[in-house]
This record gives structure tokens, C-alpha cells and sequence, in this order.
């Protein structure tokens, strides 16, 4: 139990004196001393926190209303910190970058496993580098460097490689180079780790039937990852480039083809099931086109209305 003291003006009245419970008390100040204690709990803490705060947190009043949002009254729908897919709009231009090969996949290797995403091994093969450095061109012609642009790679070796030849194509600072820690690390395969790449065919077979079929695990701290899991990553992905910019180019450099399969099936609304229709070779390049992202519709249960219950039809 919390407890607060009232202070009272020294030239008030005294407590008696005579009174068998008052007794001397020092002054809380100069000009005040304590009168007595009030208990206080802790919604009653909160509730006065909050009405204190009150005049501070209310939207000030600006005669402009073109320059002004009122956040509070927003859609829930229209809020750009819930990103949803497909989405309601895309408020930047994107370009999706598979690096190229690395040397693990030039030896036929699956390696997916985060402990090694900056080794040598996982960096550019000489094919590879040939790839980015295609890709890095691909995108200067399509000026996709011509205003402000961001790149954002994965920390994985062969992303951040092709994302620093994709700078010194298109003339852009290291500055603008935002490594990603974890949203666009490669697809976790589980116990298909260090198997031929051939054997990816079968996840993607599995992949085919349920978005949520995870490869199976193993324990060399391999994550194995469904296609939904991915599909979470890339989501939280989106949402925190669309609330930290504002209609600028965003280039992303995955260092596998599902992240980008993944997310381009979510943005245009393509069953996740079939994101390998959208697969991505090594240093593939794709914009994407706002035009491309659909319409958004509400979900029938926001549309319909039963006027009279339970009497619907």
C-alpha cells in the first residue's frame, strides 16, 4: 500500500496539542507541513498518472488540417504500423535481389543453418560474383537508383557482398546499406542441412500441399522452417520498411529464393502454396509493381450484416 502526504499552510491551524494522538510533525517545505496521510493503491496511482498526463497528450489544434492527422481517429484497417497481406498500399517501391551463388550451392550444398551465414564459404563464388554485378547493372537501367534509394541485405555473407557491389554500380553511400539481422535469413531446411540441393525438391513438394509443413528438425541448431514461418519473417519485414520510410526505393537482397518467393506471393495475394511459382534464380531482379499488388477487399464477414438476429437469411 502506497501512502501520500497533505501538506497544509504553516499559518492554518495548529493541531490541539492536547489531543492524545496529534504530535509534532516538521513542515514540508518553508510554507507547508503535513496534515495527514491518504492511502493510495495502485489503480488509484495509475488514474491520477493518467489525468496528470492528459493535457500533454492531447493533439494540439492546428488551423491547417492539410498538414494535420488526427492518428486517433484512423482506421484501424489504414494504420501503417499493421501491415497486412496483400496489402492496402505500399507507400515505397521495391525491388526484390536474390545475391548470387555462394560457395556452398556452387559445391551443390544445402546450407542454411544461421551459425554459418558469415563464413567464407556462404560468400560469393566467382559465378556468383559475375551474377550480382549482372544484377547491379540490371538495376541501374531500370534507374532504380535515380532518387534516394535504401538497401537492405540479409548479414548472411553473400547478400551483404551483392548488396555492397549493388552500391558501387548504382553510385549509392555504404551508408545506405542497412544490414538485417534475422527477417531475411536463408529458409531454415532442419535435417535437410548439408544434403545436394537436389533434395529441395522434396520441401518444396511439401510445401505444395500446406504452407505449414516444416522440414524435419535436426539438432545442429538448424531452424526447420514452413513456408508460414517464413511468411511471418517477410511480414515483419514490410511492416518496419513501411513505417521507416515514406515513398522512397527500397532494394532487398535475400540470400535464398524462398524470403522473395514468400513475399511476392503475399504481397500480389497468390496462395502460399505455390510461392515456388515465383521462384528466384541467383541474381534475379524483380520490381515491384504497385499495379500488381490487388485491390483490397473486405472479408465477407465485414461486408455482410444479419439485421435480424438469428434470423439471417
Amino acid at each position: 500500500m502506497l501512502y501520500t502526504t497533505t501538506c497544509v499552510a504553516s499559518n492554518s491551524k495548529p493541531p490541539n496539542p492536547t489531543h492524545s494522538n496529534s504530535s509534532p510533525i516538521p513542515p514540508c517545505s518553508s510554507n507547508l507541513r503535513p496534515s495527514h496521510f491518504i492511502p493510495i493503491n495502485r489503480r488509484g496511482l495509475l488514474a491520477s498518472i493518467s489525468i496528470t498526463l492528459t493535457p500533454f497528450l492531447t493533439f494540439p489544434q492546428i488551423k491547417n488540417h492539410t498538414h494535420y492527422v488526427d492518428f486517433v481517429s484512423l482506421p484501424v484497417s489504414e494504420a501503417r504500423g499493421l501491415f497486412q497481406m496483400p496489402p492496402v498500399r505500399l507507400t515505397n517501391r521495391y525491388y526484390l535481389v536474390r545475391a548470387g551463388e555462394s560457395h556452398y550451392e556452387s559445391s551443390g550444398i544445402i546450407n542454411t543453418n544461421p551459425v554459418a551465414k558469415t563464413s567464407v564459404d556462404n560468400g560469393l563464388s566467382e559465378i556468383g560474383k559475375k551474377q550480382t554485378v549482372k544484377a547491379a547493372l540490371e538495376l541501374k537501367s531500370m534507374g532504380a537508383c535515380e532518387s534516394n534509394c535504401w538497401i537492405w541485405p540479409s548479414i548472411t555473407q553473400r547478400a551483404y557482398q551483392a548488396a555492397e557491389i549493388i552500391a558501387a554500380v548504382n553510385g549509392v553511400s555504404r551508408s545506405h546499406i542497412v544490414p538485417e539481422y534475422s527477417f531475411l535469413d536463408a529458409r531454415g531446411l532442419g535435417a535437410y542441412e548439408g544434403k545436394k540441393l537436389d533434395a529441395i525438391s522434396e520441401v518444396y513438394a511439401s510445401d505444395s500441399l500446406s504452407p505449414s509443413i516444416k522440414p524435419p528438425p535436426i539438432d545442429d541448431g538448424t531452424p526447420n522452417e514452413s513456408v508460414q514461418d517464413v511468411f511471418v519473417r517477410v511480414t515483419q519485414l514490410m511492416s518496419i520498411l513501411e513505417t521507416q520510410y515514406s515513398e522512397y526505393t527500397v532494394i532487398i537482397v535475400s540470400p535464398d529464393s524462398d524470403n522473395l518467393s514468400v513475399l511476392q506471393a503475399g504481397l500480389v495475394g497468390l496462395e502460399l502454396r505455390r510461392h515456388t511459382d515465383l521462384a528466384f534464380r541467383p541474381g534475379e531482379v524483380r520490381f515491384v509493381d504497385a499495379a500488381s499488388v490487388p485491390t483490397y477487399k473486405q472479408p465477407p464477414s465485414a461486408v455482410y450484416k444479419c439485421l435480424n438476429p438469428p434470423n439471417c437469411n
